[in-house]
C-alpha cells in the first residue's frame, strides 16, 4: 500500500540526517513534498523526521553500497509509490594533506561515497523515472570544489569535478525520457563541515583565515527553487554561498 497524498511528489535525500541534508528535507516536506531521508545513523535520521508527520520516513543506507542503494529505492517505491525527485547529498572529505601523504584508503574512501554514491542513487533514480508518465528530477551537490579547490583537496574536489561530468551526463541522457539533472553547488553553508570553516581553513598562501558562512536555510531554499520547477524548466548549475567568501580567485 502506498501514501500519495502529496501535491508535489516523493523526494529522496541522502545524507538527510543532519546539515544540508536535514535542511533540503524540511523544505521539501513544507512545501508540500513527500521525503525519504538515508543516511549511516539512525539516531540522527530519527531526529529528522520526528516532525514531520506521515509524509517522511527513514531509511539507514550506506550509498556506496548497491545493495542498499536499491533497499532505498524500494522502499519508497513500497512506501509512496514513485520517485519523483533525488537530492544526491551524501558526501565526506578526507584529511586536509599534501597528496602525497595522504592515505590511499582516505581517497578510496571519499570517491566511493561522494563520486560512486551519487552515481549509484543516480542510476537507482533514474531507471524508476524513465517509466513514470511524469519523469522526474535530479539535483547533485556539486560544491563549489566542483570548480575551484582548496589547498589540500585532491579526492574532494576530484570527486565534485566529476560530479559535474555526471550532472552533465544525466541531462542529456534523460533529455528524451523526461528525466531532467541539475546541480547545486554549496560554499560555506552552516553545517558540520561549514561551521569548522567559520572557525579558521587554510588559505593558498599558507595563512589560516576565519571566512562567512551563510545559515543552510539558504541552501534548502535553492533546492526547494529547483525542486519546483515545472518540467519544461531546469537549473542544470546554481551556485548559493556565503556572501564574502573567498571563491572567485582563491586559487
Amino acid at each position: 500500500m502506498t501514501e500519495t497524498d502529496t501535491a508535489k511528489g516523493v523526494a529522496v535525500i541522502t545524507g538527510g540526517g543532519r546539515g544540508i541534508g536535514r535542511a533540503v528535507a524540511e523544505a521539501l516536506h513544507r512545501s508540500g513534498w513527500s521525503v525519504v531521508v538515508s543516511g549511516r545513523t539512525q539516531s540522527n535520521l530519527d531526529e529528522t523526521v520526528a516532525d514531520l508527520g506521515h509524509r517522511a520516513s527513514a531509511v539507514v543506507a550506506d550509498v556506496s553500497d548497491p545493495d542498499q542503494v536499491e533497499v532505498l529505492f524500494e522502499h519508497t517505491d513500497d512506501r509512496f509509490g514513485s520517485v519523483d525527485l533525488l537530492f544526491n547529498n551524501a558526501g565526506i572529505s578526507a584529511p586536509a594533506v599534501p597528496v602525497d601523504e595522504l592515505d590511499v584508503a582516505a581517497w578510496n574512501d571519499v570517491v566511493a561515497v561522494n563520486l560512486t554514491g551519487s552515481f549509484l542513487c543516480a542510476r537507482a533514480a533514474f531507471a524508476r523515472m524513465r517509466h513514470q508518465p511524469s519523469g522526474g528530477r535530479i539535483i547533485n551537490n556539486g560544491s563549489v570544489s566542483a570548480t575551484t579547490p582548496r589547498p589540500f583537496s585532491a579526492p574532494y574536489t576530484a570527486t565534485k569535478h566529476a560530479i559535474t561530468g555526471l550532472t552533465k551526463s544525466l541531462a542529456l541522457d534523460g533529455r528524451e525520457l523526461g528525466v531532467r539533472c541539475g546541480q547545486i553547488d554549496i560554499g560555506n553553508a552552516s553545517s558540520e563541515m561549514g561551521d569548522k570553516i567559520a572557525e579558521g581553513v587554510l588559505q593558498p598562501n599558507g595563512s589560516i583565515v576565519s571566512e562567512p558562512v551563510m545559515d543552510v536555510g539558504h541552501v534548502a531554499d535553492a533546492v526547494v527553487y529547483m525542486a519546483n520547477l515545472p518540467p519544461e524548466a531546469n537549473v542544470l548549475f546554481l551556485t548559493v554561498m556565503a556572501s564574502g567568501m573567498p571563491f572567485v580567485g582563491r586559487g
